[in-house]
Protein backbone atom coordinates (compact mmCIF):
# COMPACT_ATOMS: atom_id res chain seq x y z
CA UNK A 1 0.00 0.00 0.00
CA UNK A 2 1.22 3.80 -0.68
CA UNK A 3 0.30 5.36 2.03
CA UNK A 4 0.91 2.27 5.45
CA UNK A 5 -0.51 5.26 7.73
CA UNK A 6 -3.74 5.38 6.32
CA UNK A 7 -4.51 1.78 7.06
CA UNK A 8 -8.06 1.71 8.76
CA UNK A 9 -6.23 -0.12 11.91
CA UNK A 10 -3.79 3.10 12.00
CA UNK A 11 -6.66 5.51 11.47
CA UNK A 12 -7.64 4.06 15.27
CA UNK A 13 -4.19 4.18 16.42
CA UNK A 14 -3.91 7.67 15.81
CA UNK A 15 -7.03 8.86 17.50
CA UNK A 16 -6.24 6.89 20.30
CA UNK A 17 -2.92 8.98 20.61
CA UNK A 18 -4.45 12.01 20.26
CA UNK A 19 -6.94 10.98 22.94
CA UNK A 20 -4.89 9.47 25.35
CA UNK A 21 -1.86 12.79 24.49
CA UNK A 22 -5.17 15.52 25.03
CA UNK A 23 -6.39 13.94 28.02
CA UNK A 24 -2.99 13.67 29.63
CA UNK A 25 -2.73 17.65 28.55
CA UNK A 26 -6.28 18.65 30.20
CA UNK A 27 -6.10 16.09 33.66
CA UNK A 28 -2.02 17.92 34.19
CA UNK A 29 -3.80 21.11 33.65
CA UNK A 30 -6.63 20.61 35.56
CA UNK A 31 -4.49 19.90 38.30
CA UNK A 32 -2.46 23.04 37.90
CA UNK A 33 -5.41 24.59 38.98
CA UNK A 34 -5.89 22.84 41.53
CA UNK A 35 -2.53 23.40 43.03
CA UNK A 36 -3.08 26.96 43.29
CA UNK A 37 -6.19 26.30 44.61
CA UNK A 38 -6.01 27.76 48.79
CA UNK A 39 -7.44 24.58 51.07
CA UNK A 40 -10.41 25.39 52.83
CA UNK A 41 -8.09 26.40 56.46
CA UNK A 42 -7.05 28.78 53.95
CA UNK A 43 -9.34 31.56 54.14
CA UNK A 44 -8.47 34.10 51.31
CA UNK A 45 -11.91 36.58 51.65
CA UNK A 46 -11.03 39.46 52.79
CA UNK A 47 -12.94 41.24 56.19
CA UNK A 48 -16.32 42.55 55.44
CA UNK A 49 -16.88 45.58 56.68
CA UNK A 50 -19.53 45.48 59.81
CA UNK A 51 -21.69 48.01 58.50
CA UNK A 52 -22.66 45.37 55.84
CA UNK A 53 -23.20 42.36 58.61
CA UNK A 54 -26.26 40.13 57.74
CA UNK A 55 -28.77 38.48 60.20
CA UNK A 56 -27.10 34.97 61.38
CA UNK A 57 -30.20 33.06 60.66
CA UNK A 58 -30.03 34.51 56.87
CA UNK A 59 -26.28 33.22 56.15
CA UNK A 60 -26.25 30.00 57.92
CA UNK A 61 -28.53 27.00 59.61
CA UNK A 62 -27.88 25.22 62.62
CA UNK A 63 -26.11 22.17 61.51
CA UNK A 64 -25.46 23.19 57.82
CA UNK A 65 -22.42 22.97 55.73
CA UNK A 66 -20.64 26.30 56.16
CA UNK A 67 -19.63 27.60 52.43
CA UNK A 68 -15.71 28.65 51.90
CA UNK A 69 -17.31 31.98 50.46
CA UNK A 70 -19.26 32.56 54.28
CA UNK A 71 -15.70 32.89 55.48
CA UNK A 72 -15.02 36.85 57.04
CA UNK A 73 -18.32 37.83 56.42
CA UNK A 74 -19.86 40.07 58.74
CA UNK A 75 -22.97 38.74 60.65
CA UNK A 76 -25.14 39.92 63.57
CA UNK A 77 -26.65 36.81 66.02
CA UNK A 78 -29.48 38.05 68.82
CA UNK A 79 -29.63 35.72 71.41
CA UNK A 80 -28.19 34.99 75.47
CA UNK A 81 -25.07 33.38 76.64
CA UNK A 82 -24.83 30.24 78.76
CA UNK A 83 -22.40 32.00 81.46
CA UNK A 84 -22.20 28.45 82.73
CA UNK A 85 -20.70 26.79 79.67
CA UNK A 86 -17.39 28.92 79.08
CA UNK A 87 -15.06 27.12 77.06
CA UNK A 88 -11.06 27.89 76.29
CA UNK A 89 -9.46 27.36 73.72
CA UNK A 90 -6.01 27.11 72.53
CA UNK A 91 -4.25 30.11 70.69
CA UNK A 92 -1.98 32.53 69.49
CA UNK A 93 -1.73 36.36 68.74
CA UNK A 94 -0.87 38.21 65.85
CA UNK A 95 2.88 38.45 67.74
CA UNK A 96 3.24 34.75 68.03
CA UNK A 97 2.21 34.78 71.61
CA UNK A 98 0.55 32.00 73.58
CA UNK A 99 -2.61 32.15 74.86
CA UNK A 100 -6.34 31.16 74.63
CA UNK A 101 -9.46 32.16 72.89
CA UNK A 102 -12.49 32.91 75.55
CA UNK A 103 -15.90 31.42 74.34
CA UNK A 104 -19.45 31.04 75.00
CA UNK A 105 -22.39 29.52 73.86
CA UNK A 106 -24.79 32.14 72.30
CA UNK A 107 -28.78 30.36 72.30
CA UNK A 108 -30.44 32.15 70.09
CA UNK A 109 -34.55 32.23 70.20
CA UNK A 110 -34.80 28.84 68.31
CA UNK A 111 -32.78 27.00 70.73
CA UNK A 112 -29.77 26.62 68.67
CA UNK A 113 -26.30 27.88 69.62
CA UNK A 114 -23.26 29.79 67.79
CA UNK A 115 -19.82 29.50 69.78
CA UNK A 116 -19.01 33.25 70.10
CA UNK A 117 -15.12 33.87 70.26
CA UNK A 118 -15.40 36.82 73.02
CA UNK A 119 -11.53 37.54 72.66
CA UNK A 120 -7.98 36.46 74.00
CA UNK A 121 -6.30 36.18 77.09
CA UNK A 122 -2.58 35.68 77.87
CA UNK A 123 -1.39 31.98 79.07
CA UNK A 124 -0.16 33.64 81.98
CA UNK A 125 -3.30 34.63 82.96
CA UNK A 126 -4.76 31.12 82.61
CA UNK A 127 -4.90 30.94 86.91
CA UNK A 128 -7.01 33.99 86.77
CA UNK A 129 -9.46 33.41 84.39
CA UNK A 130 -12.23 33.37 86.25
CA UNK A 131 -11.19 37.11 87.09
CA UNK A 132 -12.90 37.94 84.03
CA UNK A 133 -15.69 39.83 83.62
CA UNK A 134 -18.40 37.58 82.78
CA UNK A 135 -20.67 37.82 79.25
CA UNK A 136 -23.61 40.17 80.06
CA UNK A 137 -27.00 38.43 81.60
CA UNK A 138 -30.12 38.79 79.60
CA UNK A 139 -30.96 39.38 75.67
CA UNK A 140 -27.39 40.92 73.73
CA UNK A 141 -26.75 41.19 69.70
CA UNK A 142 -22.51 40.19 68.78
CA UNK A 143 -21.63 41.38 65.76
CA UNK A 144 -18.61 40.10 64.07
CA UNK A 145 -17.02 38.05 61.32
CA UNK A 146 -17.88 34.08 60.74
CA UNK A 147 -15.19 32.03 60.82
CA UNK A 148 -14.99 28.47 59.68
CA UNK A 149 -14.33 25.61 62.07
CA UNK A 150 -10.78 25.23 63.18
CA UNK A 151 -8.48 22.19 61.95
CA UNK A 152 -6.04 20.51 64.25
CA UNK A 153 -3.07 22.98 62.42
CA UNK A 154 -4.24 26.22 63.72
CA UNK A 155 -2.99 27.79 66.51
CA UNK A 156 -0.99 25.44 68.69
CA UNK A 157 -2.03 22.02 70.31
CA UNK A 158 -1.66 21.59 73.92
CA UNK A 159 -0.26 18.33 75.38
CA UNK A 160 -3.19 18.02 77.59
CA UNK A 161 -6.37 19.48 77.95
CA UNK A 162 -7.62 20.35 81.26
CA UNK A 163 -11.02 20.70 81.93
CA UNK A 164 -12.73 23.51 80.45
CA UNK A 165 -10.98 23.85 77.90
CA UNK A 166 -10.76 22.32 74.22
CA UNK A 167 -7.94 21.77 71.82
CA UNK A 168 -9.86 23.58 68.83
CA UNK A 169 -13.06 25.43 67.99
CA UNK A 170 -14.93 22.90 65.80
CA UNK A 171 -18.52 21.12 66.16
CA UNK A 172 -16.73 18.04 66.44
CA UNK A 173 -15.40 19.44 69.25
CA UNK A 174 -17.93 21.51 71.24
CA UNK A 175 -20.96 18.46 70.25
CA UNK A 176 -19.51 16.71 72.82
CA UNK A 177 -19.16 19.67 75.26
CA UNK A 178 -22.39 22.19 74.83
CA UNK A 179 -25.85 20.44 74.11
CA UNK A 180 -27.25 22.64 72.15
CA UNK A 181 -27.37 22.22 68.07
CA UNK A 182 -24.88 24.59 66.89
CA UNK A 183 -23.97 26.25 63.65
CA UNK A 184 -20.85 25.01 61.92
CA UNK A 185 -17.93 27.80 62.19
CA UNK A 186 -17.77 30.46 65.37
CA UNK A 187 -18.15 34.22 65.92
CA UNK A 188 -15.45 36.35 65.95
CA UNK A 189 -16.89 39.44 67.89
CA UNK A 190 -16.39 42.72 67.24
CA UNK A 191 -18.96 44.61 68.57
CA UNK A 192 -21.84 43.83 71.11
CA UNK A 193 -25.11 45.34 72.19
CA UNK A 194 -24.97 46.17 75.85
CA UNK A 195 -21.46 46.08 75.87
CA UNK A 196 -19.69 44.17 78.90
CA UNK A 197 -19.25 45.79 82.08
CA UNK A 198 -16.12 47.39 83.07
CA UNK A 199 -13.40 44.82 84.38
CA UNK A 200 -12.16 45.67 88.19
CA UNK A 201 -8.65 47.08 88.64
CA UNK A 202 -5.96 44.71 88.38
CA UNK A 203 -7.96 42.32 86.87
CA UNK A 204 -6.99 40.31 83.31
CA UNK A 205 -8.82 41.30 80.00
CA UNK A 206 -9.95 39.79 77.13
CA UNK A 207 -8.04 40.84 73.64
CA UNK A 208 -10.62 41.13 70.91
CA UNK A 209 -8.70 40.14 68.19
CA UNK A 210 -9.92 40.79 63.75
CA UNK A 211 -9.16 37.34 61.94
CA UNK A 212 -5.79 37.65 60.24
CA UNK A 213 -5.72 39.30 56.80
CA UNK A 214 -6.33 36.94 53.78
CA UNK A 215 -2.71 35.54 52.17
CA UNK A 216 -1.93 37.79 48.96
CA UNK A 217 0.05 35.35 46.91
CA UNK A 218 -0.66 31.89 46.05
CA UNK A 219 0.04 29.31 48.09
CA UNK A 220 0.99 26.15 46.09
CA UNK A 221 -0.32 22.37 47.25
CA UNK A 222 2.75 20.70 45.89
CA UNK A 223 0.81 17.57 45.95
CA UNK A 224 -1.09 18.31 43.11
CA UNK A 225 1.31 20.62 41.61
CA UNK A 226 3.17 17.13 40.81
CA UNK A 227 0.39 15.05 40.06
CA UNK A 228 0.23 17.93 36.99
CA UNK A 229 3.79 17.19 36.00
CA UNK A 230 3.16 13.13 36.08
CA UNK A 231 -0.08 14.07 33.85
CA UNK A 232 2.62 15.80 31.42
CA UNK A 233 5.62 13.29 31.85
CA UNK A 234 2.32 10.74 30.46
CA UNK A 235 1.13 12.23 27.55
CA UNK A 236 4.41 13.38 26.54
CA UNK A 237 5.51 9.61 26.48
CA UNK A 238 2.24 8.80 24.48
CA UNK A 239 3.51 11.32 21.79
CA UNK A 240 6.98 9.84 21.52
CA UNK A 241 5.91 5.95 21.30
CA UNK A 242 3.18 7.05 18.79
CA UNK A 243 6.08 8.86 16.88
CA UNK A 244 8.09 5.83 17.13
CA UNK A 245 5.43 3.45 15.67
CA UNK A 246 4.59 5.20 12.62
CA UNK A 247 8.67 5.55 12.12
CA UNK A 248 9.20 1.77 12.53
CA UNK A 249 5.85 1.01 10.46
CA UNK A 250 7.37 3.61 7.70
CA UNK A 251 10.81 2.19 7.65
CA UNK A 252 9.88 -1.38 7.29
CA UNK A 253 8.74 -3.67 3.70
CA UNK A 254 10.42 -2.84 0.10
CA UNK A 255 10.46 0.85 -1.07
CA UNK A 256 6.86 1.93 -1.45
CA UNK A 257 7.50 3.47 -5.04
CA UNK A 258 8.10 -0.55 -6.29
CA UNK A 259 12.02 0.16 -7.33
CA UNK A 260 13.95 -2.92 -6.32
CA UNK A 261 16.11 -2.36 -3.23
CA UNK A 262 20.17 -2.65 -3.01
CA UNK A 263 20.19 -6.32 -2.66
CA UNK A 264 18.38 -6.72 -6.12
CA UNK A 265 21.83 -5.20 -8.49
CA UNK A 266 23.67 -7.32 -5.84
CA UNK A 267 21.49 -10.51 -7.20
CA UNK A 268 21.70 -9.52 -11.15
CA UNK A 269 25.44 -8.75 -11.32
CA UNK A 270 26.01 -12.14 -9.47
CA UNK A 271 24.83 -13.86 -12.68
CA UNK A 272 27.39 -12.46 -15.01
CA UNK A 273 30.02 -14.09 -12.92
CA UNK A 274 31.11 -17.82 -12.85
CA UNK A 275 28.97 -20.50 -11.38
CA UNK A 276 29.38 -21.27 -7.86
CA UNK A 277 31.60 -24.42 -7.63
CA UNK A 278 32.84 -24.00 -11.03
CA UNK A 279 36.33 -23.94 -12.51
CA UNK A 280 37.37 -20.85 -13.36
CA UNK A 281 40.51 -21.56 -15.49
CA UNK A 282 38.13 -23.79 -18.07
CA UNK A 283 37.02 -20.83 -20.69
CA UNK A 284 41.08 -20.57 -20.86
CA UNK A 285 41.77 -24.11 -21.76
CA UNK A 286 38.73 -24.10 -24.50
CA UNK A 287 40.08 -20.91 -26.00
CA UNK A 288 43.29 -22.52 -26.23
CA UNK A 289 42.17 -25.98 -27.83
CA UNK A 290 40.76 -24.12 -30.64
CA UNK A 291 43.84 -22.45 -31.77
CA UNK A 292 45.90 -25.46 -31.67
CA UNK A 293 43.23 -27.16 -34.24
Amino acid sequence: MRFPLLQPRWIGIHLAAVLVAVSCVGLGYWQYLRAQEPSREVITNPLQDLQEAADLSSVLRPGDYMPDDDANRAVTATGAYDADERRLAPALSPDGEEGYYVLYPLVTEEGAAVAVNRGWVRAQDIDAVDELPPPPEGEVTVTGWLRPPQSAADGYIPVTVPEGQIDRIAPSVLVNEWHYRLYEGYLTMAEQDPADPPAEAGSPRTQVIPPPDPPEKIIWNWRSLSYAAQWVIFGIAAIVFWISLMRRESGSGPDRDGTPGDGADGADGAGSGPAEGGDPSAPTAQRSAAAAS
